[in-house]
């Protein structure tokens, strides 16, 4: 994911994956519970903390906008054929 300077940032472009890999798998999770990445779950959670798994770093859980959770797996949960539908912003 790229860095964004300022909070509030908007992404000034967007691309589908076309392969696998830790980032497109933790994007695949926010954009599952509803949230375009990292940072804008950040943003309307207002700072809450992001469980990962000590050993992937992949999300372990979140919240959605509802407040109920999505539990992850450590394993991967984005198959190949779902890659299409992940979206990686550019900031």
């Amino acid at each position: 994911m790229s860095c964004a300077t300022d909070n509030n940032s908007k992404p000034k472009s967007m691309s589908r994956a076309r392969e696998w890999t830790a980032e497109v798998e933790n994007l695949f999770r926010f954009q599952q519970a509803g949230y375009r990445d990292e940072l804008e779950y950040i943003q309307v959670k207002q700072g809450a903390l992001i469980d990962k798994w000590p050993d992937t770093g992949y999300v372990k859980k979140l919240q959605r906008r509802d407040n109920t959770f999505y539990y992850y797996s450590k394993r991967r949960e984005c198959l190949d054929r779902d890659l299409h539908k992940v979206k990686v912003y550019g900031y």
